[in-house]
């Protein structure tokens, strides 16, 4: 049973989890500008991969180095190159706050692909709950403002993409550790990236080195302590406390962009969060039964 204790630290845990990624996300749309997305993504697991490679070995030992589905995990991590890279082409032209929240639509998908891939059976209110979610969509994004509902498709094909490896999950080796399926989705993501990032390279700025490592660090550890935070305490608590990234999103957007989101985007956001945290919490209830 959770105690008191481990809730309080689960909720501290994904708090400083979203804050993480939030980071990395601004550090990325900083240098969106200079670098295509896949070339961020293979710089940022460039930076992390060795020192995550080290890090299962001396805490998990060998037997975390090894995998009996090396092609699921490369099919995971290639979804999560495309997923990534959309979500950078995202952060390019829109608020980062309107970007993280449309991303937020991953688990509102996952309850679509469950249907459609696994078979699940999922009741008429978990249906509503994805429409209402995908209404929410609509009043972020201004369906008569063309240019911008168009941009607005990267995010959502970054839900897409995030939404299928998720899904991709429930076919993984179910005795392999937390440890291994990490360290398998990094190495995965430098070897899909490192195919492409060829044809898009561009000589990196001394004076952007920083930045590119703030990228690899703040998701890794960001990834990590969401993590933690599920192993500690019940999901069904924290699991709300995870779309506290939109808060952080908007704070930073408007204290390095100046980015003020409209009242259309907090109905929005409203919206897709309630229908992610209702399905989420639905699909859990289930589950425990």
């Amino acid at each position: 049973m959770t105690t008191k204790n481990q809730t309080a630290n689960g909720i501290v845990l994904i708090l400083l989890g979203t804050i993480c990624l939030c980071i990395s996300d601004a550090l990325a749309k900083s240098l969106s500008s200079f670098y295509a997305p896949v070339q961020l993504i293979f710089l940022r697991t460039l930076v992390v991969a060795p020192f995550l490679l080290v890090f299962v070995w001396r805490t998990a030992g060998a037997k975390a180095l090894r995998s009996r589905t090396p092609r699921l995990h490369l099919f995971r991590g290639a979804c999560n190159v495309a997923s990534a890279c959309l979500f950078y082409l995202g952060l390019r032209h829109l608020a980062l706050a309107e970007a993280t929240v449309i991303a937020f639509l991953a688990p509102i998908l996952v309850v679509v692909l469950s249907a459609w891939v696994l078979r699940e059976r999922v009741l008429a209110r978990n249906w509503l709950a994805v429409f209402a979610g995908f209404g929410g969509v609509l009043f972020i994004v201004d369906p008569g403002a063309e240019s911008l509902s168009v941009v607005a498709l990267y995010p959502l094909g970054a839900a897409a993409g995030y939404a299928v490896m998720m899904i991709s999950a429930n076919y993984l080796d179910r005795q392999e550790t937390m440890s291994t399926m990490l360290l398998y989705l990094v190495i995965s993501q430098l070897a899909v990236s490192a195919l492409f990032v060829p044809f898009f390279w561009t000589d990196v700025q001394p004076a952007h080195w920083l930045a590119i490592v703030g990228i690899g660090v703040a998701s890794t550890a960001g990834l990590g302590l969401i993590t933690q935070a599920f192993r500690t305490a019940a999901s069904t608590v924290i699991a709300p406390f995870d779309y506290a990234a939109i808060i952080w999103a908007s704070l930073i957007g408007w204290f390095v962009w100046n980015e003020v989101p409209t009242l259309g985007f907090y109905a929005g956001a409203a919206l897709i969060v309630v229908s992610g945290i209702y399905n989420t919490l639905a699909h859990w209830s289930v589950s425990a039964k």
